[in-house]
């Protein structure tokens, strides 16, 4: 598991992306055109539908962004905090500036242009065409449903089991994208590993900005109130302030010492919010 935990590291997966794309730059082109083909092409109705009309949607911002957005609305009105909404906007600018930013910067033709070679295309000079790598949509599989992914674990503590099948979806999901864009011939064969390298970076680095930024701009979970309501007053376990106790001690209206007020001797313990991953711990995030 450690060995596992640091292949996927930043450092591994961003020297990974910056060693594959001086690869795919240089020793790698001449291969491009034969691996390249419009495979579904060849396949029997209503395979190619399948592929271009459901399989590859599921990547897509029409379907993973929504996704996303409802994990984080659920988790979000569960918690009372608007920090899954943060991580929502954070993912998509990542996806944007990121994944975005490469496609304009290397300006890499689809293979539609029978050109792979990077800096030979771009957005304006050909549309959509021109900005080929890396593979937004394998970026995504990544990045948005990773996004999903640390929600839920960040806030609803599932369990192992429950860990390793969302997990494993993310994979499965993964690897549909690379299956599914390959076959119908959409990019070189090479922008896919890009894309999961580069939203694997980006992941962790929506992850960064959550715990470190958007940590430090929102309440922690829990400790937002609605603005409609008003504090209780404060309950007390002793007789009212101001009577006679025993012995013709004044009472304080206090608690008795070693019990905090408003709680009787069996209700102290911690707040099952404090908990997380089965250990007791302090606020990370203290406002």
């Amino acid at each position: 598991m450690r060995a596992l935990k640091s292949l996927v590291s930043l450092p591994a997966l961003l020297t990974a992306l910056i060693g594959f794309t001086l690869l795919v730059a240089g020793p790698l082109r001449p291969y491009e055109a034969t691996w390249h083909r419009y495979w579904a092409r060849g396949f029997p109705d209503p395979v190619p539908w399948v592929l271009q009309q459901v399989l590859d949607r599921i990547t897509g911002q029409a379907v993973c962004l929504p996704v996303l957005l409802a994990v984080a609305v659920v988790i979000a009105r569960r918690r009372r905090t608007w920090r899954p909404l943060f991580v929502v906007a954070a993912a998509e600018a990542a996806f944007f500036g990121g994944v975005g930013l490469m496609k304009l910067v290397l300006a890499r033709p689809a293979p539609v242009m029978q050109d792979a070679r990077f800096f030979a295309g771009g957005l304006f000079e050909d549309g959509w065409h021109g900005i080929s790598y890396p593979s937004g949509h394998t970026s995504e599989a990544i990045l948005i449903y990773g996004a999903a992914v640390y929600l839920i674990f960040r806030y609803c503590r599932p369990s192992a089991t429950v860990r390793r099948r969302l997990v494993i979806a993310v994979g499965i999901i993964a690897v549909n994208s690379v299956a599914t864009a390959y076959l119908l011939g959409w990019h070189w064969a090479t922008d896919l590993p890009a894309g999961l390298l580069t939203g694997g970076v980006l992941l962790h680095v929506v992850i960064w900005v959550d715990r470190h930024l958007i940590a430090r701009l929102v309440p922690a979970p829990g400790t937002e109130t609605d603005a409609t309501t008003t504090d209780p007053p404060p309950e007390t376990n002793g007789p009212p302030a101001g009577t006679t106790g025993t012995f013709g001690a004044p009472n304080t209206g206090a608690a008795p010492e070693g019990r905090p007020v408003g709680t009787s001797p069996d209700s102290v313990g911690p707040d099952p919010g404090d908990l997380e991953h089965g250990e007791l711990r302090a606020d990370p995030h203290p406002q």
